[in-house]
């Protein structure tokens, strides 16, 4: 006699990654119409610093078309890392309540940061300095977030992908980062010549411990 064994499907639910998805291209797109000209002259960041020279006022910072880009900045940035979580074995790449978290972890980091780096730059009476310098970080990375973007989309509906392609991509955004804090230093090289020390102290204050604590508690926790 045959025994016949039924075993449970399990059908991972996609469809909240589909509305994600399509809500930052539809953020992209209302951008692009709303903002023509800026929107041009970001897509061609990676070939042209026309638009930092443009844009270099600390007023941009909170401007719609830098607040919408920098929603689809963290919709892209929070699917990679849960992307990357999964291929790691440390997530579910499909885990909704997940990517809400690390959502939510991304902003409070993110708006945190933004507030303390207000609180030392007006100490250290580097408010000017300190906006640019915030503005052109986040210019890069929103540009960073919107190319990782497609990247994200396949590897979340393909699971037959290497290990060494998310790799490849972080490799990418650490070297990019690094570029965009070079290419920031050479533009306010007078400013930050000037008030070294403070500069120094805004650097490891606030670009290199906070990663350091976050990658410190990722490599405890996990251990």
């Amino acid at each position: 006699m045959i025994e016949n064994v039924l075993h449970p499907r399990i059908i991972e639910n996609k469809d909240w990654a589909t509305a994600l998805f399509v809500l930052a291209f539809a953020i992209i797109a209302f951008t692009k119409s709303i903002f023509e000209n800026r929107f041009g002259e970001f897509a061609n960041l990676l070939f042209s610093n026309k638009y930092i020279k443009i844009y270099r006022d600390s007023s941009h910072l909170k401007s719609g078309f830098t607040i919408a880009l920098f929603a689809v900045q963290v919709i892209s940035f929070a699917f990679f890392i849960q992307i990357s979580l999964s291929y790691f074995g440390y997530a579910s790449k499909t885990d909704w309540l997940l990517y809400i978290r690390i959502v939510t972890f991304l902003v409070f980091f993110i708006l945190a940061k933004y507030l303390i780096e207000k609180i030392i730059a007006t100490s250290f009476n580097i408010e000017e300095f300190s906006s640019q310098f915030n503005l052109q970080k986040v210019t890069y990375r929103t540009y960073i977030g919107l190319l990782i973007l497609p990247f994200n989309i396949i590897l979340f509906y393909y699971d037959s992908i290497s290990r060494n392609i998310p790799l490849a991509i972080i490799a990418i955004i650490l070297v990019s980062n690094i570029l965009t804090y070079l290419v920031s230093i050479k533009n306010y090289q007078n400013i930050i010549f000037g008030k070294l020390f403070y500069f120094i102290l805004y650097l490891c204050a606030l670009e290199i411990a906070p990663y350091y604590f976050m990658y410190y508690w990722f490599t405890k926790g996990s251990a």
